[in-house]
């Protein structure tokens, strides 16, 4: 169908937007208050872990149970939430759970390490409400593209209109569905509980919680990574992340996903890990002593080797140059969705009516462009136009991040600020400060829109207006912001509680890129360097080779996933593909049972470890900033 006849179908067969409530004021603060309490939890773990988790289906799941409660309670004055409005709530929650935070646990983590003292407030508030307000409005175009005409799968989105649905589901099918989606949930929160068993066992230690939780670890012992024989390695190293993690997250995800993304994903991380790495390590082993060499991957006496922080120059070179060669292959359809509608010279349709208007688009990136600009100015001396480069950038690799989202379930938010922190190195050399914030801008916007992508799936997928969706997702930026600066004051009063109560490897992995950087390009490895044009040409190629022979494309590796195969340990790309080959044998096996089953079965397997791991870990980060109160 062309991009217009799919606009059409959906509006005919799957909106519901008119038919219930939706933007409603208790469904913003419902997702509001719920954001704040997960952007606080988010930012400890991203001190705490280095990573932050999804928090869709963790809010909807609690919204659901807080107003049946309500209801219960109040003898039935409270009324449930509509579905469409539990899914704006959602948008709510995520814009105020993730966007918000993306920037400080990271880019100001590692400021903060550099300068040894706290931006102000105002600093802090401007950057924090900008970078994820970008984002928000950068995802209006992406939206259309991605999710309306592309139709990629987003599997977590995916994941959380499936746990909606079920929650609010009516008639025999429905049912049976439900019950595949209970039974992955209960498979992947037993999971999800064995996981974080430790951290709950070492937030309360010496309490009862903290015992049972030690008890359920030494019962049911579930290591981090069962490891796999790798290639032959010098005595003593060993390669990190060569393994299978024990969990059903990944491999729900894969079972959405799809063979392709899936097994391009393991030839990307089977390169890496068994080919590239190891002769890197012996180059690197050779020349140790070479005080002119620049090591590839191993640091002096380092024995674990990180292939991912090699394979980053490569793998994100490849991702960012196949979404540019998509884009560039499709211009005409992104022009049309970029045009002020009336000037669009068709007939408005009832499904573009729904859409966000594109002149909000411009409303709203004009004057973030012209704060962020003015802010950056002021705060840490990025002249205006190295401002509106980075601005450029976050469009760019929004497109990356969002692609990356859609196809894989994964965001590469630092594989994208260090992109950022690649060309700063060359317009703005000796500088860390310039070179840590404006990929801090970039990252934090591209990781926002992706994030806020995956809610817009949702809502595409029950039927519901976008437009709405969008302000909602435009509201819980006040909330979030609002939690987030006191929060990220209380739990780093100063520069020794930072580096000294939390591992901080998020913001470490920044910070060493920027020092990396702090002389220009050429203390980049020399290796590097190479993979990054192979990944560009790669990148170009396989795009242009899907677009010229479409019969072909099946035997072709997807370029997304094979660059991000580059960029996360070898444990993540087994998940995936471990996955995608049940989902096909499945649909080989029983087509039409699989075509019933497969999306809800799955998806209850990723709602039911992330709903439960995210809810442990907000127990400890509580328990922590009490204990830090």
């Amino acid at each position: 169908m062309t991009p217009e006849e799919r606009d059409r179908d959906w509006f005919e067969r799957v909106y519901q937007g008119d038919n219930q409530r939706q933007l409603t004021l208790r469904a913003v603060l419902t997702g509001g208050l719920l954001g704040m309490f997960l952007s606080i939890s988010n930012l400890y773990t991203t001190l705490k872990l280095g990573w932050a988790f999804g928090v869709a289906i963790t809010a909807c799941v609690v919204s659901f149970v807080v107003w049946n409660a309500l209801r219960a309670l109040s003898g039935g004055r409270f009324s449930q939430l509509s579905m469409l409005e539990n899914n704006c709530m959602q948008s709510t929650a995520t814009s105020a759970g993730v966007s918000t935070g993306g920037t400080v646990g990271s880019a100001f983590a590692a400021l903060m390490m550099v300068q040894g003292h706290h931006q102000p407030w105002w600093v802090l508030t401007g950057m924090v409400f900008f970078t994820a307000a970008l984002g928000v409005f950068l995802a209006i175009p992406m939206k259309r593209q991605m999710i309306n005409h592309e139709q990629l799968p987003f599997p977590s989105g995916t994941a959380a209109a499936e746990t909606l649905r079920s929650l609010y589901s009516h008639g025999a099918e429905a049912m049976r569905k439900a019950r595949a989606l209970m039974a992955g949930m209960a498979v992947g929160g037993c999971i999800g509980l064995l996981k974080t068993a430790e951290l709950v066992a070492n937030t309360f230690s010496g309490s009862v919680i903290g015992t049972c939780a030690r008890a359920v670890r030494r019962a049911l012992p579930l290591p981090d990574l069962i490891p796999l024989r790798g290639p032959n390695m010098p005595t003593g190293h060993t390669l990190a992340g060569l393994g299978f993690e024990p969990g059903v997250l990944m491999i729900g995800a894969g079972m959405i996903i799809g063979l392709r993304n899936a097994v391009s994903m393991m030839l990307g991380s089977v390169a890496l890990y068994f080919i590239l790495a190891p002769m890197l390590l012996h180059a690197d082993l050779t020349h140790l002593a070479d005080p002119g060499w620049h090591h590839s991957l191993l640091e002096p006496g380092e024995t674990e080797v990180v292939p991912r922080r090699w394979g980053v120059w490569g793998g994100t070179a490849l991702m960012v140059f196949s979404s540019l060669t998509v884009f560039a292959m499709q211009w005409r359809t992104l022009v049309r969705a970029l045009k002020i509608e009336r000037g669009s010279g068709r007939p408005l349709t009832a499904a573009d009516r729904i859409e966000v208007p594109n002149s909000w688009l411009w409303i709203g990136l004009i004057p973030i462009t012209i704060a962020l600009v003015i802010l950056m100015r002021i705060a840490f001396g990025v002249s205006p136009l190295l401002g509106l480069i980075a601005i450029a950038m976050s469009f760019v690799l929004s497109l990356v991040a969002c692609r990356a989202t859609g196809e894989t379930d994964t965001t590469p938010v630092g594989a994208m600020g260090k992109v950022t922190q690649l060309v700063y190195a060359v317009l703005a050399r000796n500088n860390t400060v310039i070179n840590l914030m404006s990929a801090g801008t970039t990252a934090a916007a591209a990781g926002s829109a992706a994030d806020l992508l995956t809610d817009l799936k949702s809502g595409y997928l029950l039927g519901a207006n976008p437009r709405k969706q969008f302000l909602a997702q435009f509201y819980g930026i006040f909330f979030g912001t609002l939690a987030i600066i006191p929060a990220w004051y209380a739990l780093a009063p100063d520069v020794e509680t930072l580096t000294r109560k939390y591992p901080n490897p998020s913001a470490a992995a920044w910070k060493a890129m920027a020092d990396l950087l702090a002389g220009g390009v050429a203390n980049l490895p020399r290796s590097s360097v190479i993979a990054v044009l192979v990944g560009a040409g790669l990148g170009i190629l396989l795009p242009v080779l899907e677009k010229l022979a479409p019969a072909a494309r099946r035997f072709l590796p997807s370029a997304m996933g094979l660059g991000l195969g580059m960029v996360v340990d070898f444990s993540n790309s087994l998940g995936f593909v471990i996955g995608a080959v049940i989902g096909a044998l499945w649909l080989r096996h029983n087509h039409r049972q699989a075509a019933t089953y497969n999306v809800p079965a799955a998806s209850g397997l990723v709602a039911g470890e992330s709903l439960v791991a995210a809810v442990l870990t907000i127990v400890c980060a509580l328990a922590g900033l009490l204990a830090r109160g």
